[in-house]
């Protein structure tokens, strides 16, 4: 347990540092090695990374449209509801943000439109390298298919000699999607920026991974023209604040279901109770012990925090500079202090609000920014699978009275050349009289 005003600011900043950030120097120089040998050597360099990353002894890319349609026979009646109802309530909700077109005047003669367009190729990152997530399919390729992306492009790691799951096959149908690769990491993420034999090049890859996933994302981002990511969507982390009467088993299994996402994630307590920290602790204890991914959350709850605080008004304060993935109000009210919320991805609200509502089937998206990128960006919603564009359409009585603005501004910039572009249409229309 850590007491937050009894530590040094030095103290404060560590309890609060991402693990994977820490290690982000090296990490960076290994993907810029696995860029640059996507790019050379294309499929080559993916199966080889296959073999040596995801242990295949005999890796392929390209998954057969066949075995897409045959995974849904491989589902239990029980998963296969889960995955149509996740599938429902998320095209639900998302739905709901399909953009119109804005057409209006801003004064007579004077036309502007802002007009909405699908990106074209997309490419869709699901992680699976400890673990198939037919939750990230979802997430993303519902937004794909609403948006009407004519390119869609799947890639997800798969380890050794295992097939391919089929949940993730039969969630990629559900959202039509049927380019899917087995490829992970930072190679996936380099065959979808650059192209491969069997890999589309796509313009903007979506979804979240591992610290070497968003490193790559964000490199081709930065050195590839006109390449685009969704955001820096990294390990999962989770920041759970209590009050005096909160469940302590429900902030462990808060605490913990993000715990084994991976050993890089991390878990943050902020609590006024130093009785309901501990009890925590005792029910963290208690819990790990049954996970099957004891040894994935045990690692990650290395680099967690149980914080005392003076004041629930306090935790927020620090959960703004933490900025987190997931933010979960365990609060006997929380609606007081629902303007105080900063800088979170997702909001969980009550007690019987689990993060892992959002993660599979509440209709929100589970795509979210991490490393504190909260502050900045946004979860994932429709219009990050859509561009926007404008249009003007400008009368000659329009033209005239609007050169009145045009003209001294473009004098005042000395752009001469801005100035004739208007000058000698508005010569032409007076000869026209």
């Amino acid at each position: 347990m850590l007491r937050w005003n009894e530590e040094s600011s030095q103290v404060q900043a560590a309890a609060l540092m991402r693990p994977a950030v820490s290690a982000s120097e090296k990490v960076e120089s290994i993907c810029q090695t696995i860029l640059a040998k996507v790019n050379a050597q294309g499929d080559a360099a993916l199966l080889a990374l296959a073999k040596e990353f995801d242990n295949r002894a005999e890796p392929r890319l390209r998954v057969p449209l066949d075995e897409i349609n045959a995974a849904e026979k491989m589902l239990s009646p029980e998963l296969k509801y889960a995955i149509d109802t996740a599938y429902a309530n998320v095209k639900c909700f998302h739905q709901a943000q399909l953009p119109k077109d804005i057409k209006l005047s801003t004064q007579p003669g004077v036309e502007c439109e802002l007009k909405y367009q699908a990106i074209e190729a997309v490419g869709i990152y699901v992680p699976g390298g400890s673990a198939p997530l037919p939750s990230s399919v979802i997430m993303q390729g519902v937004l794909a298919q609403l948006s009407g992306a004519k390119t869609v492009v799947l890639t997800t790691p798969v380890q050794g000699d295992k097939a391919i799951n089929p949940a993730i096959l039969y969630a990629a149908k559900l959202c039509g999607i049927t380019t899917i690769i087995e490829s992970g990491g930072a190679g996936a993420i380099a065959a979808m920026a650059y192209g491969t034999e069997s890999v589309p090049k796509v313009n903007k890859i979506f979804g979240p991974g591992n610290s070497f996933v968003t490193m790559a994302k964000q490199l081709v981002a930065q050195t590839i023209p006109g390449m685009a990511i969704d955001m820096p969507a990294g390990p999962s982390e989770v920041l759970v604040i209590a009050d005096e009467r909160a469940n302590p088993e429900f902030i462990a299994a808060d605490l913990l279901s993000q715990a084994e996402h991976g050993a890089d994630s991390q878990v943050i307590l902020l609590c006024n109770s130093e009785t309901i920290i501990k009890q925590t602790q005792d029910a963290l204890t208690r819990q790990l012990a049954n996970l099957s991914r004891k040894d994935t959350a045990e690692q990650a709850l290395v680099n967690s925090s149980l914080i005392l605080v003076d004041s629930i008004a306090q935790a927020f304060d620090v959960s703004a500079q933490y900025g987190p993935e997931h933010l979960i109000l365990q609060l006997a009210d929380a609606s007081p202090y629902l303007d105080a919320v900063k800088n979170a991805g997702s909001v969980f609200v009550g007690d019987y609000t689990p993060e892992s509502a959002g993660d599979y089937a509440s209709g929100t998206n589970h795509v979210l920014p991490t490393y504190g990128y909260s502050a900045t960006y946004s979860s994932l919603n429709l219009l990050d699978f859509f561009r926007t564009y404008t249009v003007q359409t400008i009368s000659k009585s329009g033209l005239t009275e609007l050169s009145k603005a045009i003209l001294p501004l473009a004098d005042a910039e000395g752009l001469d050349a801005h100035a004739n572009a208007v000058s000698i249409r508005l010569e032409a229309i007076n000869n026209e009289q």
